[in-house]
């Protein structure tokens, strides 16, 4: 005997099933497994070409969220407005950049988040504003396409052309076959010269090592004066202090010196006056003593015998 099915709480179930499997699939499509998104608005421009819904937004290279919405701005058609749905707690400061890149030779096309300083405040929506904007800067293609239209839009480049081919037939005109056989020589004496540098290069080297020992050395002694000038500043300092203490001293001498032939001075007169009148008359006689003894001593040594037997009598002249 076969069991009887119930298919209606088989079609409960899989009304069921498939109700909450719908139901995740929906979460999923909102959330990941880092947790809800903030989302943020950021102006671009130049063109979005390659980027498209869901593409990857990166901050520093760590995808970070998706791009939810691309439209134009309603207020500047030139401009295209993104919406951007970035993981909660990223990061976003007020100097923090949005700006696409291309991948490759892809094509596809992220927006990449750079800047964020630490010393920089939160990005908070402005009054006005649904949500924060991220401000925004070119991408180098398109900031090199927008150099390059400026420039082949700029009415002065033809007549920088027009000089710049003018200034090259001048040039021409000037390199002459006598410019062009100077210049040939100017070169030869140059290969010249690099010979007679190159065969004395040993030489060279040699100076070169030689002044390199030779500022060493001076440094060295540099050096040595460096530290031995305090100990010369510090004796001369100290002589200095000798001299002035002896110059001290010399003055406080003279002083006491000053002092004792003013006290003297009253001697001095009285010797003056009384001691060298006297001492006048004693050197006159010895020098009557001197003379006398010289008398003596001239006949002593005339007449020797004189000392014991006295002076012999005079001789007598002729007719006494």
């Amino acid at each position: 005997m076969e069991p009887k099915v119930n298919y209606t709480l088989v079609g409960l179930f899989l009304a069921v099933f498939g109700a909450a499997l719908l139901a995740g699939i929906l979460w999923l499509s909102r959330t990941d497994y880092r947790g809800v998104y903030d989302r943020y608005y950021t102006y671009m421009d130049e063109s979005v070409s390659g980027l498209s819904t869901d593409s990857s937004v990166r901050y520093n290279g760590v995808d970070i969220g998706r791009v939810k919405e691309i439209v134009l701005n309603a207020d500047n058609p030139e401009q295209v407005r993104l919406a951007l749905d970035l993981v909660r707690g990223t990061p976003i400061k007020e100097d923090t950049i949005a700006f696409l890149e291309t991948q490759g030779l892809t094509g596809i096309t992220t927006v990449n988040l750079r800047g964020g300083s630490a010393a920089s405040s939160p990005l908070q929506a402005r009054s006005g504003e649904a949500y924060p904007v991220i401000q925004s800067r070119r991408s180098f293609y398109a900031e090199l396409n927008y150099t390059l239209s400026r420039l082949m839009t700029n009415e002065q480049i033809p007549a920088l052309l027009a000089n710049l081919n003018s200034l090259t037939q001048e040039a021409r005109g000037w390199v002459d076959a006598q410019s062009r056989a100077d210049l040939k020589r100017i070169l030869a004496d140059t290969a010249r010269v690099t010979a007679v540098v190159s065969a004395h290069r040993a030489e060279l080297a040699n100076g070169i090592a030689q002044s390199d020992a030779a500022f060493e050395r001076f440094a060295a002694l540099a050096q040595k004066m460096d530290n031995q000038v305090p100990e010369l500043l510090e004796q001369a300092a100290a002589n200095l202090r000798s001299l002035q203490n002896m110059t001290d001293q010399i003055a406080s001498a003279g002083a006491s010196f000053g002092s004792a032939v003013d006290g003297t001075r009253a001697d001095l007169a009285q010797f003056t006056g009384q001691t060298l009148a006297e001492t006048g008359v004693l050197v006159a006689e010895l020098r009557q003593v001197t003379a006398t003894l010289q008398r003596l001593a001239s006949d002593l040594e005339r007449e020797p015998r004189a000392l014991v037997f006295g002076r012999s009598p005079p001789r007598r002249g002729p007719g006494e």
